[in-house]
């Protein structure tokens, strides 16, 4: 099991003491990535298709990626990877494939808690007729209760848009149990594991779900979101891309314009880092397990560490589980004070030598829900497996001598 120490070896932002605690916002890049983009840039910089040495290498990086990327969330035989510049735009594309095959008075229900790259691109087929129906927040538990989506659900639901993990609160859902009702239904699940997967190994067969998507720029790896979709999901739709493509094509009838190459690259850097990480040559979705295990347990302290703090303030209110539960949520914490605004407390921690944000964290209609001003919003803390109990403790004083002024 690497330490600390280790790990932070492997990332060169990390050199000189700036304590990210952003992370939910966008992770820090290891060696090996960085290595990797700059040795494409280099040596196989070159459009696909054709027959000379900078193409063909181009094509085995970009190739490479997707089948990677399959292993990494465990896609199996029944399904594959689709890739774009954000999860936003990946949910934008499915929302317009879908806008051609629903019709007026199909329903769509998206939970309060999502990210607005899971909400807006389904509201907006309202315009085509179709009802979105909110599937809303449990104030008391900042979750979106099973049996309202049980109550929610009938023969006109055609898809189901929610998230593994609320970037606000941190907290896990039952996403098997999600997804299993959805199908049920009849309906297709989208999950939005954006928040979920710096800190837990997916795994799309054990959750059952239909589409899963995340941003690799927030797990430690290049801008780019990653849509993992079955193929019988698929299969009704028609990607956006050229007409002479076959629909059949994939995944390159779903990327228009072709896919960010050096990004690719960047995908495949990342393996020697989970290698490192997990203690082994890479051996697919086992190694992946392996490196999140390593992930897990480095996190452990310091998410703990800043619980316990929060715990003995009254003066701030935590927006998601008032105890660290390692079970039930990840390295994120977001809060109010009673008296400061969220904006005040978070450029004054970063005049300290931090790096956190405040606001709504693009998760406005939970803001809102929450009876939240979405224009200030929250504090963030959002930690990733580099960060580290002393930085919590740097972190804590900054925040005592802040909120004491």
């Amino acid at each position: 099991m690497p330490d600390a120490a280790s790990v932070r070896a492997h990332f060169p932002a990390l050199a000189g003491g700036f304590a990210f605690l952003d992370n939910a916002g966008g992770s820090q890049l290891p060696h090996s990535v960085i290595d990797a983009m700059t040795d494409y840039l280099r040596h196989s910089y070159a459009q696909l298709g054709a027959s000379y040495p900078a193409s063909v290498r181009a094509k085995q990086v970009v190739d490479g990626a997707h089948a990677l990327l399959a292993e990494f969330v465990n896609a199996g035989p029944t399904g594959g990877i689709v890739l774009a510049a954000s999860s936003t735009a990946l949910v934008h594309l499915l929302a317009n494939a879908y806008s051609e095959i629903l019709q007026p008075g199909d329903e769509v229900i998206v939970a309060e808690t999502n990210h607005e790259g899971d909400a807006t691109p389904w509201y907006r087929l309202e315009r085509c007729g179709v009802k979105v129906v909110n599937w809303p927040l449990d104030p008391e538990t900042l979750d979106c209760p099973l049996a309202t989506l049980q109550g929610l659900l009938n023969a006109r639901t055609r898809v189901v848009a929610f998230p593994h993990v609320s970037n606000l609160t941190g907290q896990i859902a039952p996403v098997r149990e999600i997804c299993d009702l959805v199908r049920q239904a009849g309906a297709v699940s989208v999950c939005d594991g954006v928040a979920y997967a710096p800190h837990r190994a997916i795994d799309v067969q054990d959750y059952g779900c239909d589409f899963y998507f995340y941003s690799a720029y927030k797990v430690f790896g290049p801008h780019l979101g990653v849509l993992f979709g079955r193929h019988a999901a698929f299969a009704p739709l028609t990607g956006p891309n050229h007409v002479f493509i076959p629909r059949t094509s994939f995944p390159g009838k779903w990327e228009p314009g072709g896919v960010n190459h050096e990004g690719c690259a960047g995908i495949l850097g990342l393996r020697p880092y989970f290698e490192t990480l997990a203690g082994e040559p890479w051996a697919g979705h086992g190694t992946v397990r392996r490196a999140y295990a390593a992930i897990e347990a480095l996190e452990q302290a310091p998410h703990a560490r800043l619980h316990a703090w929060f715990a003995g303030r009254s003066d701030l209110r935590l927006i998601g589980p008032a105890h660290f539960e390692p079970a039930r949520s990840v390295g994120i914490v977001s809060f109010c004070h009673k008296r400061r605004k969220a904006v005040e407390i978070a450029e004054a921690i970063n005049a300290r030598g931090f790096g956190m944000k405040h606001g709504h964290f693009y998760s406005f209609r939970l803001v809102r829900a929450l009876g939240l001003d979405p224009e200030d919003g929250v504090a963030r803390i959002s930690l990733a497996h580099y960060n580290t109990v002393e930085e919590i403790d740097r972190l804590t004083a900054a925040l005592m001598e802040v909120l004491a002024d």
